[in-house]
């Protein structure tokens, strides 16, 4: 039975998974420092926004019923008392027959309720008198934010397992959250299998290639908000390896493995899940590329075992183990969105299971249109950083025609990023 494997749904995949998922524990650290992770808590306003009642512009504050009959050719002369700069608490009230001079944000004085601004005044300056003329007849209200305009104290501002980014700051500090509440970024060991694998320093030998996964994995699970931990390879040595995989797991949340999964006899992460006696969540998709992705929990972690081709290797990441990262941290929306869009090439190939393609989306004559990026290969590696979708052909021997519809999964980097 080593070797049984019932394929699955993508689907149920996800579903088995993140009904495992629970959520990491969370932290208390700085507003400055809380850029990129996820809020652990409901936000809302300590206070009202504006606290007081302010000026939009620099103007004057004057009483509504004293500009009856305003004009341009026949101002109405009003004393001037004071001036309120922004940050000023008032000291005067504004009485009958009075203005005083007011600065965009000063608080409006008691008794005053407009503002007019300076274009549409006129002051004299002159020895026995300081005044200002009106040229316009004002309403109440007009040219005035009110306490409480913008938000009232206790209003909900922003959902537990928001990603904090500039406009989340700006709340957070306008509020007086000097320390932010946030979940704890999961540590993410990962693992590359085979002897074939070089580091990125070492040189070329013949029969040999580079690791790129580990690397690769890395960047998505700094993106998908985790903290990832290289721990090299994985020997090809069932008993050695189940010893580095319960070390490992001693020290992060999630294990992820590349390569290792399939049916060979070197395929070593079949006889790791075996001797560990693992809770297996699936070990066959019905997909392309990667249908040999690998989920097991072992106690209450995750280990996945991804595929070795750079190709299934990306895609069985942002499928299965970027929405359960987001989970953890409380994210609402876990899944890659999806959109409609019309496939700009035939992609007739056929396959009994669906194909995840790494593709480009565009807009084209008022419409979205999916691309392939280069060779429908999981093994290639080089259009990776192309792919800003996954493009999902459904199974069957027909493929799909040009200009057809079809679903595409959105990929939070690729062509479009700097």
């Amino acid at each position: 039975m080593r070797f049984y494997r019932e394929p699955i749904q993508v689907a149920d995949a996800q579903e088995k998974i993140l009904s495992y998922a629970e959520k990491t524990k969370t932290e208390t650290i700085p507003l400055i420092d809380s850029e990129g992770r996820r809020l652990a808590q409901d936000i809302y306003a300590t206070c009202d926004v504006p606290h007081f009642t302010k000026s939009p512009y620099d103007g004057f504050a004057v009483r509504a019923e004293d500009t009856n009959g305003a004009a341009v050719q026949s101002p109405v002369q009003l004393e001037i008392i004071g001036t309120i700069a922004c940050g000023d608490e008032p000291a005067f009230s504004i009485g009958q027959g009075q203005a005083a001079r007011i600065m965009t944000g000063a608080a409006l004085p008691e008794g005053a309720d407009c503002v007019i601004m300076f274009e549409m005044t006129s002051e004299n300056e002159a020895k026995a008198e300081h005044t200002v003329g009106i040229k316009k007849e004002m309403a109440p209200g007009e040219n005035v934010i009110l306490q409480g305009e913008e938000t009232k104290e206790g209003a909900f501002l922003i959902q537990e397992g928001k990603r904090i980014g500039p406009g989340e700051m700006a709340i957070l500090a306008t509020f007086g959250y000097a320390s932010v509440p946030v979940y704890r970024l999961p540590r993410i060991g990962i693992l590359a299998t085979g002897s074939e694998l070089l580091s990125p320093e070492e040189p070329l030998r013949y029969g040999k290639i580079r690791n790129s996964n580990s690397y690769m994995t890395a960047s998505q699970v700094r993106q998908a908000g985790g903290i990832p931990v290289l721990y090299g390879n994985l020997e090809d040595n069932a008993e050695r390896a189940v010893e580095k995989v319960l070390s490992i797991l001693r020290d992060v949340d999630i294990v992820i493995t590349s390569g290792g999964v399939s049916v060979g006899d070197f395929d070593i992460m079949v006889e790791v899940f075996k001797r560990l006696e693992v809770d297996l969540l699936f070990n066959k998709l019905s997909m392309r590329p990667g249908s040999v992705t690998s989920a097991a929990r072992y106690y209450n972690q995750f280990i996945f075992g991804l595929s070795g081709n750079p190709g299934a290797c990306f895609v069985g990441f942002e499928l299965f183990v970027r929405p359960l990262l987001h989970a953890m941290q409380g994210k609402q929306n876990v899944r890659l969105p999806e959109m409609e869009a019309a496939i700009g090439v035939d992609m007739k190939k056929p396959s009994s299971f669906a194909r995840y393609i790494r593709g480009v989306w565009k807009q084209e004559k008022g419409r979205i249109v999916a691309y392939p990026v280069g060779p429908d290969k999981s093994g290639v590696v080089t259009n990776i950083a192309d792919a800003n979708c996954l493009i999902c052909v459904p199974a069957g021997g027909r493929g799909i025609s040009q200009g057809e519809p079809v679903t595409i999964l959105t990929l939070p980097y690729g062509a479009g990023g700097e």
